[in-house]
Parts: structure tokens; C-alpha cells; sequence
């Protein structure tokens, strides 16, 4: 085998290893081949690109749904095309890339829908298959500052009538100082209640997630309870009552998806009032979740480049177009690192 060692490493700029936009990527292709060898080209890609795939069942028969989106596909020729030798021996190719300074959805992954950032490089030799290698690099955007109404007050309210097990009436109206929060920060809830009604009420709080995946013109709805609390019951005394409660967006969750056209991450907060043997009011409204500052604002300095031996094969996966497929998927968020990130898979993705 000529061709003994292939593999691609870039380097991390913050203790999380998270880039965001217009950040440069620094790292390099290492090639290591046991004699004298021909290459025809050697090429670095950068990508950004979004896949959606479920099945559902009718019966004996499955329905599959897939759809793709590609938010940039860079190509930096490292060995000029043409045919071009190298000496036996290992070979170190830099390369530095930025990612693009437009609006494209961070780093995703579920088991229906993904959104990957990756760096791939491939060697193409005469009267042979495309060898590649690839890293997956986490992304984060910055914050869409353009979302209508992100930072001004929100209202909304709702008023039911009791007709069975119960008599009277129940109005709420939910208040929150603005859409948009960063991880960490608090969301301030205010609620004002007329309990006319013959019944006690529980407040209930709830910011849930919904995840909406869209292909061939269905959609894939995933929900999911992320912070929930609750207060004491509520006497039915006829007066009008205001409420107050605080809940503190999470630290480590992952910032809203509102630009791909075929995945959407989106919050919501639902204030609820738990009225018993009756279907209980609720308002509903819409939280926005931007991106960190501090871990994007964070810049470190990568530690020194390290170099290890690993074997590579061939790849020559075909791109799925029919049924669903194992994925490779994105390091976690919270995926830490401080050197230089090797990387090396056998399929495309």
C-alpha cells in the first residue's frame, strides 16, 4: 500500500472549541506514503450543509421523506491538478479557512434532521478511487439581532367559560419583558388572574422545545419540556391577582434555529392554569435563544501541533437518495479541547 497515513487536523481557538462567523480555521493535511508517489490533486473543502431524513408506516408499507439544503461549499486546491509527485515520507500541507460571514444555522444533530460545518480534504490519484478525510468543526451563529419584536415586551392572553363540574369564569394574561435570551439569563414571567370561576387554579410554567423538520412538503414535529415549576393553588375569590415567577434559561442550550428552510429549533414558553375536571387555559409565547457571547467572544491560543499514525481506507460511499443511512454526527456542544483536532473517517456524509 503506497499510501500509508492520510488524515486532516485543524486547530481550536476557545476551550470550547466553537467557531462562529468570519472565524479562521487553521490546521493541516498530513500524507504519509512509503515511496515515491504520484498524486493527481490534492483539494481542501469547507462545508455547510443541512439533511433531514424519517420514514413513517402505513400499514405494510413505509413512506420515506428526506430533503437537503447547502449553506457554502469552499475549494482550496493544496497540490496543483495536474499530475505531481511526492517523496517518500510523511508530508504536512497547511491551510486556513474562513468560515463565511453570513447568516447560515449553527451545528444541529437529532435522530431525523442534522446540520454540519466540516472540513475534508481529497486525494485523487490516476486509475484510482478518491481517498477522503474529513472533522466536523461545532458552529455557532451569531446572534439574528433582525427577528421582529426579539427585544420588546411580549403580552398575550386567553379567557374560558366552566360549563361542566364547574360554573363561572377564568381570565390570565401573561407578560414577559422580551423574545430573546442568552443561556444563563433569566426570563421574568408576570401574570395577572381573574378567578370567577367556582374553582382553585395552579399556575404552571413550561419553556419546551419544538423541533420541526420539513421535506417534500410534510413536516416532522419533535417536542420536548426543557425547564417546568409550578405554584400553589389559587383560591376562587373573585379578585384580580398578579403573579411573578422567574426561570433561568439553561446554560448549555443550544441556540434557536430560525434560518434553515428545512430544520427549526424553536422555544416556546407555555403558562398554563391547572383547573381540575376542566381543560386548563394556557398562553402560549415565543422565546428566542441566541447564541452565547462569552464562549463566542473567547479566543485562546491552540496548543502545539501533534502528530499520530492511524490507518485510512477508500471512500466511496454513493450519496443517499432513497432510504435512510447511519450518519457520522457532529461533536457535542460541550465538547472541549485545547490541541489541535485530528480527524479521519472512511464515508462521506
Amino acid at each position: 500500500m503506497t499510501i500509508n497515513f492520510f488524515s486532516l487536523e485543524y486547530d481550536s481557538i476557545n476551550s470550547q472549541n466553537i467557531f462562529t462567523n468570519g472565524d479562521v480555521i487553521n490546521g493541516r493535511i498530513i500524507l504519509e506514503v512509503s515511496k515515491e508517489t504520484s498524486i493527481q490533486s490534492l483539494t481542501f473543502i469547507g462545508k455547510g450543509s443541512a439533511k433531514v431524513r424519517w420514514h413513517e408506516q402505513y400499514g405494510r408499507h413505509s413512506r420515506y421523506y428526506w430533503s437537503d439544503e447547502k449553506y457554502y461549499e469552499i475549494e482550496q486546491n493544496v497540490l496543483k491538478p495536474g499530475s505531481d509527485t511526492i517523496n517518500k515520507g510523511k508530508h504536512v500541507f497547511p491551510f486556513s479557512f474562513k468560515v463565511p460571514d453570513s447568516k447560515m444555522p449553527s451545528t444541529f444533530k437529532s435522530s431525523i434532521g442534522r446540520i454540519t460545518h466540516k472540513l475534508k480534504a481529497e486525494l485523487k490519484q490516476s486509475m484510482k478511487l478518491t481517498k477522503t478525510t474529513k472533522a466536523h468543526f461545532t458552529f455557532v451563529s451569531k446572534a439574528d439581532m433582525d427577528v421582529h419584536g426579539l427585544m420588546e415586551p411580549q403580552h398575550d392572553s386567553t379567557n374560558k367559560k366552566l360549563k361542566v363540574f364547574g360554573s363561572g369564569s377564568i381570565a390570565m394574561e401573561v407578560y414577559t419583558k422580551k423574545m430573546g435570551y442568552q443561556p444563563g439569563e433569566a426570563l421574568h414571567i408576570k401574570m395577572k388572574i381573574l378567578n370567577q370561576s367556582s374553582r382553585d387554579l395552579k399556575p404552571k410554567f413550561v419553556l419546551y422545545e419544538k423541533q420541526s423538520f420539513f421535506a417534500q412538503g410534510n413536516r416532522r414535529l419533535c417536542t420536548n419540556d426543557i425547564v417546568k415549576d409550578k405554584l400553589e393553588s389559587l383560591d376562587a375569590d373573585g379578585k384580580e391577582i398578579t403573579v411573578e415567577r422567574v426561570l433561568t434559561i439553561p446554560r448549555n442550550l443550544p441556540p434557536s434555529i430560525l434560518s434553515s428552510t428545512i430544520i427549526k429549533l424553536e422555544y416556546r414558553l407555555k403558562v398554563s392554569l391547572d383547573v381540575k375536571y376542566a381543560v386548563d387555559p394556557e398562553v402560549k409565547l415565543p422565546i428566542v435563544v441566541l447564541p452565547d457571547v462569552e464562549i463566542l467572544q473567547e479566543k485562546g491560543h491552540p496548543g502545539p501541533a501533534a502528530f499520530g499514525l492511524e490507518e485510512f481506507e477508500n471512500s466511496n460511499q454513493q450519496s443517499w437518495s432513497k432510504a435512510p443511512q447511519p450518519w457520522d454526527l457532529p461533536p457535542p456542544y460541550e465538547a472541549p479541547s485545547g490541541n489541535p483536532v485530528p480527524s479521519y473517517s472512511k464515508y462521506e456524509s
